[in-house]
């Protein structure tokens, strides 16, 4: 296993993903049950390492038999694990059922804390229920404020109302970490459970983007993704990313996936990674931003085309 110092280079981190890693417990609508490793930021640091991305990922998780299979699985992809990230007394579960159609509900049994010292970096990337779950997500806050100053920042709320209750308690934590990032990726379903399901979600897109970041994505499942852009100008700051078809085995991980995709193209952009890029990315056109935006959607097409959360290469993308 590489394990990363507290270092507060941000040369020596590259990237930084902060976060819960968990064990998903998938039961198929036969009643066959598979173990996978999980957790929204450790599915997103694994993507990004498969892209060519050192990353290097601050999580919570246990010395336990699930445990050593998350160290495991980071290891088979060259994830750095941050020094103390498995210091929990249990590695947590996430249980997801899968319906008809491969898509995935879940139930939790999670403790997320975050004791360790967080690195400030090129870019940090946060979200999911590390966010929002105490007594860790005070933690990732002061990290994502310390970041602020160093550079780049991603954000995807990854909403689980499971362990959320009332989206009128967690809308302003939300809100803020839309404020304090860069690029922010939301689904449909995020924007719905936070704002109603009559809310509009360019609408929703274009109010987060006045908070701060310089690129608002809402994924819509089979349908793609709605970008919003400001600097795109009056009149074009918002487009559509269409759908890929594929064959669906299920939708485990598929936002990770294009999380990670979108990220990644924005690295290889020059518009993550540090101060000046973020004033890059504030510039940014869509002629830009669109080849991310395609990697994306084809990154996450590949991963619900078979089971589990389980994205692609770069070699697989550019097959």
């Amino acid at each position: 296993m590489i394990d990363a110092t507290d270092a507060t280079d941000a040369t020596d981190q590259g990237l930084v993903v902060v976060g819960e890693a968990l064990v998903d417990v998938v039961r198929s609508v036969g009643g066959d049950v598979a173990e996978h490793v999980g957790g929204s930021p450790l599915n997103v640091a694994v993507g990004l390492a498969r892209l060519g991305h050192p990353t290097t990922l601050a999580a919570w998780f246990g010395t336990d038999e699930r445990g050593a299979a998350i160290r495991d699985h980071l290891d088979r992809d060259h994830v750095a694990l941050l020094a103390g990230s498995d210091g929990a007394p249990r590695t947590a579960t996430a249980e997801a059922t899968l319906d008809d159609t491969g898509a995935a509900t879940y139930r939790f049994d999670i403790d997320w804390q975050l004791p360790h010292a967080v690195p400030t970096t090129g870019h940090l990337h946060t979200g999911s229920i590390a966010a929002v779950l105490q007594p860790g997500a005070s933690a990732v806050r002061e990290a994502c404020f310390a970041q602020r100053a160093h550079g780049t920042i991603s954000y995807d709320p990854n909403c689980r109302p499971q362990l959320m209750g009332d989206p009128a308690q967690v809308r302003s934590d939300i809100e803020q970490l839309v404020g304090l990032a860069d690029v922010v990726k939301a689904s449909d379903e995020d924007v719905h459970w936070l704002y109603g399901d009559e809310a509009p979600l360019e609408e929703v897109a274009r109010l987060w983007a006045k908070l701060g970041p310089s690129l608002v994505v809402v994924t819509r499942g089979g349908a793609g993704a709605l970008a919003h852009l400001p600097a795109g100008g009056v009149g074009n700051d918002v487009k559509t990313v269409a759908g890929q078809p594929v064959s669906v085995v299920d939708t485990v991980g598929a936002g990770d996936s294009f999380m990670a995709g979108l990220l990644s193209g924005l690295l290889d952009a020059g518009l993550l990674g540090g101060l000046a890029q973020r004033d890059d990315f504030r510039r940014a056109g869509w002629e830009q931003v669109q080849p991310a935006l395609d990697r994306a959607a084809a990154a996450a097409s590949i991963t619900v085309s078979r089971a589990g959360a389980n994205p692609p290469t770069r070699a697989e993308l550019e097959a």
